[in-house]
């Protein structure tokens, strides 16, 4: 039945002016710090609060961002298979029952990073196919192999 114009006809919500001003902040963030973020939740790993860690460390050493998550991948399934208490993810200095030990993630993130750049890139180490030679030389492709798939998972 239609309303008449005598029955009168209440709103409940109108719109005030000060509604009809809609305000927005945009936060600029870097998509790879959640790629990262990402990848390490996917797979169940401690390093994800440390994804930005990792942004930052290579920004500052001018390294792939990618490489530190994809070394950590092959060398200790993200963390999950590396020595207790260590906080060693990536193998590092990790041979003949040597085991180098960090007192946090932090640490060894900046310690990894630092002499990826120093150690590595310097003396133009930069692929995976350049880095096999000097962090795990008696490799035969595996890690290659492994490290370049997870690069290419965090395109």
């Amino acid at each position: 039945m239609p309303f008449a114009a005598s029955q009168g006809v209440a709103y409940a919500a109108l719109p005030t002016a000060e509604s009809d001003i809609f305000t927005q902040q945009i936060v600029p963030s870097d998509a790879r710090t959640e790629l990262v973020r990402q990848f390490f939740h996917k797979y169940s790993s401690p390093l994800e609060p440390y994804a930005q860690n990792i942004i930052e460390a290579a920004d500052t050493y001018h390294l792939d961002f990618r490489l530190l998550p994809a070394i950590a991948m092959q060398e200790s399934n993200l963390c999950a298979k590396a020595p207790a208490g260590s906080y060693n993810c990536w193998g590092y200095g990790i041979y003949d029952g040597k085991v180098t030990k960090f007192e946090n993630y932090q640490q060894a993130i900046d310690k990894v990073t630092k002499t990826l750049a120093n150690d590595y890139k310097t003396q133009g180490l930069e692929t995976p196919t350049d880095i096999v030679r000097k962090y795990t030389p008696s490799d035969t492709g595996k890690w290659v192999n492994s490290v370049s798939y997870f690069l290419n998972q965090l395109q």
